[in-house]
């Protein structure tokens, strides 16, 4: 048998039609990268994802670790940490080889009885915060107070370091 010569047409021009990239300047997965980087900056960096799961439940106002503030002043360290929904009988100071740790745990139960339904929840989250003293706290004068759901640890200087900072000139060569 001969052989015979076919020839296809082929159509000139683009090969592939245009993508979303070419046409709207839009790469959807560098779009779903940026969203997801948002998301990630958007997050306390101190914490994981994983810290929030069990407290999420109390509607975003208790996280895994409540916020601390540490403030240096002339006389004192203080600590103060807001815990709401919290009474002090929750909460826990303890000072333990130069650590102070504070703790707490929260309950919350909610019932509801109505003709035709009945309705039960039970939430319960605790969390643990520890800080390293700094030098020159006088260890036996911690005080802490609880009010309106804050917590203030105040943590005295001892003479030392309460003496006033020198500023040290420098000099050029």
């Amino acid at each position: 048998m001969a052989e015979k010569e076919i020839n296809v047409p082929v159509k000139k021009g683009r090969a592939t039609p245009p993508s979303y990239a070419d046409v709207l300047g839009w790469h959807p997965l560098d779009y779903l990268r940026r969203q997801i980087d948002r998301l990630f900056d958007e997050l306390p960096s101190r914490r994981s994802v994983l810290e929030f799961e069990p407290f999420d439940r109390f509607g975003g106002a208790w996280a895994a670790a409540p916020a601390v503030d540490f403030a240096e002043k002339d006389r004192e360290y203080e600590i103060t940490a807001e815990l709401p929904g919290l009474d002090d009988e929750n909460v826990e100071v303890k000072l333990s080889n130069g650590v102070l740790s504070i703790s707490g745990e929260k309950k919350e139960e909610k019932e509801e009885k109505k003709e035709g339904y009945y309705y039960s929840e039970r939430r319960f989250g605790s969390f643990k915060r520890a800080f390293r003293l700094p030098e020159g706290v006088d260890a036996a004068k911690i005080e802490a107070s609880f009010e309106k759901g804050v917590l203030t640890v105040r943590l005295p200087k001892t003479p030392e370091a309460q003496k006033p900072q020198r500023t040290i000139a420098v000099k050029s060569k």
